[in-house]
């Protein structure tokens, strides 16, 4: 979703990205019924509830429902105050339905770019740093605190809950989400969406599905087989609305197997709604929908920002479409009732906001920030132990990343005005995300919290610009700390893996003069490091959030040890990828090239669907580096510690379960978290390993611990599109027990009995 578009979006890339045939109805259902592929309406529990206020409904109070209004392009459309925001739903007070008020994003109440003046809230790191702690827990506690903070604000439904699989490194929103494997990112994705809903307000997942890349997204045709497609971007969802149990899924932009994903009957109708049962309601992405009947019948539930969609779909179009009977009554009444579920299922509906907006927590909300940014920090590359800093370093320079005054955030929709304010903030001129996008800083110094950690150290900041003040300062320094910065946003893809602004020479340059030179990474995702062999420490933070300086801070100078592990793969060429490149970028910039010619003609410009093949299949990520024999730069997984772990005594179980019990053991002399991971194969296959559990635990030195992982099910089965469901071959699987998605040090092998599981 994004916010402030709608001011642009005649003008934009993504207007002249735009629809094609935007109203297309190819599938209609003249006679009434259902279409055979569409679930039967579920009675139980708050469904049923929902169907006895949906039965004294009028068919205009259920048209009403059916479709949101886009705040800051509804003036005079509702009787109630429209909160500048995402989305704004008018209740039925004669029957309790309460008013709905949507705000994004996963990573705060977003407020992009400051429509709401002087409203700010607390900004989480992104979630590649809540990925790289591997821990559930701090995925539920970052969900609780941002749910929380909507609800004071009088939200009562967060379009959080991302988890789109990174295929590719360059898409723009990778850092958005929760990285590239799907039981990690189920996992931590229904974690956080549970912590959301914590209080009692409504959370989406999104976008549903394959919305891997920014480039042409709402063109992009994603094609993908169905068993690959169930093992890998399907089964994240599957897994993180099984332990969320969100309210609402959002559809995604894109086409999925040539048909939009929001009037997708294969996604909506037959895996979500019938194979996986589920209950709550499917809301559209902002601009998303293309048609009322076959949307309707495909199982869309509801038009989300009607303002920014080519026409409105779901209101008079809809009524007209019931009384044709292209649409069912049954159908109608059915996105209603789902609509009502959710919202009382997650508490939204008996739990009405304040009238008056309160003022949250915010000292104690950054500590759940700052722990967050602080289990996330990976740590990837430390020779010679120059890390944590030595006490006997008396002059330390930071070196640019606007490091004397704040951390970058990525752009976007999940854009948080953070606590603190924005101390660098820069307009875009061009591009898919200039109209609702800033390049924006937190206001969280490194170099004031290392200054407050280490008082005896002369601690000092040059910008970079000048190259020759840069390189003196560094070598009179006794260490160098390079602050490597990426911004990706919304709306737009990174052209390739490089850092931006020659950095990379600057950063060799650096090195060259100052053997003890530190770089810390503020970026989006992987980025290529052609100076990796002559800077001996790296570190990784990601967009760090609003506390970000303290908790890159705590990690450099050892008052936090790093214990965050890669969610993704970092390529060692840009070769390496599936794609080298964002498919369709090559026509953007031809369009961008005619508009530039005849502004006149802009607006007219759009761009046809075009494909993209994801010939990985399931083999996302680490499993692709797997298949291909490729090395990557730092494999998933990955990520080092200022103490060190051993595994011990691992046995290894079959039957009907597969697990693996073994001793953790802290051999260091510095207490820290480990995390265990467990990659699984069957022998004869010829598949690659896939993550099948993993976990964090904390020790003391000298501390053990017994743990034993369980192989999620669904990880070690084949999908058969025969069966139909999930087919776990008998055989002999090899388990490794590893530190990550590359190390085969410790593999042992059990013999599993044959089963099958409904899809």
């Amino acid at each position: 979703m994004k916010v402030l578009q709608a001011a642009l979006i005649g003008a934009s890339l993504l207007a002249m990205a735009g629809t094609g045939n935007a109203v297309a109805q190819r599938t209609t259902n003249r006679s009434g019924t259902r279409p055979a592929s569409m679930p039967a309406p579920h009675v139980d529990g708050a469904a049923a509830r929902a169907q006895a206020i949906v039965a004294r409904m009028t068919v205009d109070e259920k048209i009403a429902l059916a479709h949101g209004l886009f705040p800051p392009m509804a003036a005079g459309k509702s009787p109630n105050e429209l909160i500048p925001s995402a989305g704004h739903i008018d209740g039925i007070a004669r029957l309790g339905v309460p008013l709905v008020r949507e705000s994004d994003a996963s990573l705060g109440v977003a407020n992009q770019v400051e429509q709401r003046r002087g409203d700010v809230a607390t900004a989480l790191p992104s979630g590649l740093a809540t990925a790289s702690s591997f821990d559930p827990e701090i995925a539920r506690a970052g969900g609780a605190m941002i749910g929380s903070e909507a609800r004071a604000k009088r939200f009562n439904v967060l379009l959080a809950g991302g988890v789109n699989l990174t295929r590719d490194p360059w898409n723009g929103r990778n850092f958005e989400y929760l990285g590239e494997d799907p039981l990690l990112a189920g996992e931590l994705a229904g974690a956080h969406i549970a912590g959301v809903q914590s209080n009692r307000i409504a959370s989406t997942i999104k976008h549903f599905a394959l919305n891997s890349q920014e480039t042409g997204r709402t063109v992009a045709d994603a094609r993908i087989g169905e068993q690959a497609l169930r093992e890998s971007d399907l089964l994240a969802f599957e897994l993180a609305i099984e332990r969320g149990n969100p309210a609402s899924v959002m559809c995604a932009y894109n086409k999925v197997n040539g048909d939009w994903a929001c009037e997708n009957d294969f996604l909506l109708n037959r895996v979500l709604k019938r194979d996986w049962g589920y209950r709550g309601w499917v809301m559209s992405d902002w601009g998303a929908v293309h048609s009322t009947v076959k949307a309707a019948n495909a199982g869309l539930d509801q038009e989300s920002g009607q303002e920014l969609d080519k026409q409105i779909f779901f209101d008079a179009p809809l009524r007209q479409a019931v009384q044709a009977g292209q649409v069912s009554t049954q159908r109608l009444d059915d996105m209603v009732v789902r609509y009502l579920t959710g919202l009382i299922e997650s508490g939204a509906y008996d739990t009405p906001v304040a009238s008056a907006a309160q003022t949250p927590p915010y000292a104690a909300n950054a500590e759940v920030a700052q722990r967050a940014a602080e289990a996330g920090i990976v740590l990837l590359k430390n020779d010679g132990n120059l890390l944590p800093l030595a006490r006997t370093a008396r002059r330390i320079v930071l070196i640019g990343g606007s490091a004397d005054v704040g951390v970058l955030s990525g752009g976007g929709s999940s854009q948080v005005r953070s606590v603190g304010g924005a101390p660098v903030e820069i307009p875009l001129s061009s591009g898919g995300a200039s109209s609702f996008a800033r390049i924006t800083y937190h206001a969280s110094s490194p170099l004031n919290a290392l200054r407050k950690a280490l008082p005896g150290t002369q601690i000092s900041y040059v910008d970079g610009r000048n190259l020759n003040a840069t390189l003196e300062a560094a070598k009179k320094a006794d260490m160098a700390i390079f602050f490597a910065t990426q911004w990706t946003t919304e709306a737009q893809d990174v052209a390739d893996l490089r850092l931006p602004d020659n950095q990379d020479a600057l950063i060799a340059m650096v090195a060259k003069v100052q053997p003890k030179t530190v770089a810390v990474m503020e970026t989006g995702g992987p980025v290529l490091m052609p100076w990796l062999d002559q800077v001996p420490a790296v570190v990784q933070a990601w967009y760090p959030g609003q506390r970000g300086g303290e908790a890159i801070a705590g990690v450099l100078t050892g008052r936090v040890n790093p214990s965050g592990r890669l969610p993704i793969t970092f390529p060692a060429s840009a070769a390496q990828p599936v794609r080298p490149a964002p498919v369709g970028l090559d026509r953007l910039s031809s369009l961008e090239a005619q508009a530039a010619a005849d502004p006149a003609r802009a607006a007219n410009l759009v761009l046809p669907s075009f494909p993209v093949e994801y010939v990985e299949g399931s083999d996302v990520g680490y499993r692709w580096y797997e298949k291909k024999a490729m090395k990557p730069l730092f494999p998933f997984g990955h990520g080092l510690s200022y103490t060190s772990f051993a595994y011990r005594n691992p046995v290894v179980s079959g039957g009907k379960r597969l697990s693996v019990t073994f001793d953790v053991v802290n051999t260091g002399r510095t207490e820290g978290a480990d995390v265990p991971q467990m990659y699984v194969s069957r022998d004869g296959a010829n598949q690659p390993m896939r993550l099948a559990g993993f976990t964090r635990v904390m020790l003391k030195p000298g501390e053990t611990r017994r743990v034993t992982l369980t192989a999620e099910p669904r990880v070690i089965a084949d999908y058969d599109t025969k069966l139909p469901g999930w087919r776990v071959r008998a055989g002999t699987y090899r388990v490794a027990l590893a530190r990550d998605a590359t190390d085969r040090t410790m593999v042992s092998s059990a013999t599993l009995d044959a089963a099958t599981m409904k899809p």
